[in-house]
């Protein structure tokens, strides 16, 4: 369904898209490098409000979110489009292509993630599809749905923050340096962890993913670089360093060795992190920690949450827990 965008400005000849920093100039006809955002006479519309690539019930740990409504499911959707092009990824089928999709107003998502706990924006980037995600949050607001963002967290403050007071949880993927962005994702290099910081600091969940490639981010200096950042925000933010597997353009290269993840998990405990998980290992059991006591609150099986003896957002030692829901 074709909607005027949000944040823009006309210019001589074109349009300037202020959504994510690529803020593309994009002339009469032409698109942005999303794919989904057109200029039609010297106005910016998107393409993809409403349209539906993908849905499905998720466990919420899956997106991961390991410390927000945990044993809870999220009816996931996605669209098409991204404001990235990553060599590795695992959804290029939607993201950097236009599959078939098929159209759902928001009241209609709503509808159907009636008997799920929330609404989970997810698979491509939700940032290229702002328009149709600020108001499918903003209607699930007015009900008893929470509603989460699997995000690559490029995106500019301000349609950032607008979007903040209806998001209520962010998983934000912070890759690498410089080299990783501008090479891997061929995006012009912005720190994401000032998503990072604007989320945290408006009192909404974050929880951040970081996948190591190797020859790519796996240097200790590197690894180091990301959990003194994190750190800086709050050591309370959980890290959830995830497994490499060759996909898309990068097939001929190998999975990162289990001891890199092992490496990075001694690196950020040293850092002062508390709550550090490895994704894609097939560790059994996946644990939270109390930070005070060091005693296991939440024993996970995969996806699926075996006990938990948080209550009241506290370890029975009674040490405060970073965790909603």
């Amino acid at each position: 369904m074709l909607k005027e965008a949000e944040f823009y400005l006309p210019e001589k000849e074109g349009v300037r898209c202020l959504l994510c920093p690529r803020e593309c100039f994009i002339p009469q006809s032409k698109y942005g490098f999303c794919r989904v955002r057109v200029n039609k006479e010297n106005k910016l519309y998107t393409e993809i409000y409403g349209e539906v690539s993908s849905f499905w019930k998720d466990p919420i740990e899956k997106k991961p979110l390991y410390h927000f409504y945990p044993g809870s499911t999220a009816f996931s959707i996605g669209t098409i489009g991204c404001n990235f092009a990553c060599d590795f990824c695992q959804n290029y089928s939607i993201s950097q292509k236009k599959s078939f999709t098929r159209y759902f107003s928001p009241e209609n998502i709503v509808e159907m993630a009636k008997d799920t706990e929330g609404i989970a924006f997810t698979y491509n980037e939700p940032t290229i599809w702002y328009e149709f995600v600020y108001d499918t949050a903003k209607l699930a607001k007015e009900t008893d749905l929470y509603t989460a963002m699997v995000t690559n967290g490029y995106m500019n403050e301000e349609p950032l923050k607008k979007l903040i007071p209806y998001m209520d949880a962010f998983n934000i993927d912070v890759k690498g340096e410089k080299d990783f962005y501008e090479k891997l994702c061929h995006a012009p290099f912005y720190d994401v962890f000032n998503s990072v910081r604007t989320v945290f600091e408006n009192d909404r969940h974050v929880e951040v993913t970081n996948l190591i490639v190797p020859g790519w981010n796996d240097k200790k200096e590197q690894i180091e670089e990301i959990c003194k950042k994190l750190y800086e925000i709050s050591p309370e933010i959980p890290i959830h360093f995830t497994r490499f597997f060759p996909h898309h353009k990068m097939r001929d290269r190998n999975p990162t060795p289990l001891e890199t993840l092992e490496i990075a998990e001694k690196i950020a405990k040293e850092t002062g992190l508390y709550y550090i998980y490895l994704g894609n290992v097939g560790r059994i059991p996946d644990i939270t920690y109390c930070p005070g006591c060091g005693e296991a609150v939440i024993r996970r099986r995969g996806f699926d949450v075996l006990k938990n003896r948080i209550k009241n957002g506290r370890c029975t030692c009674g040490k405060k827990i970073y965790m909603k829901g």
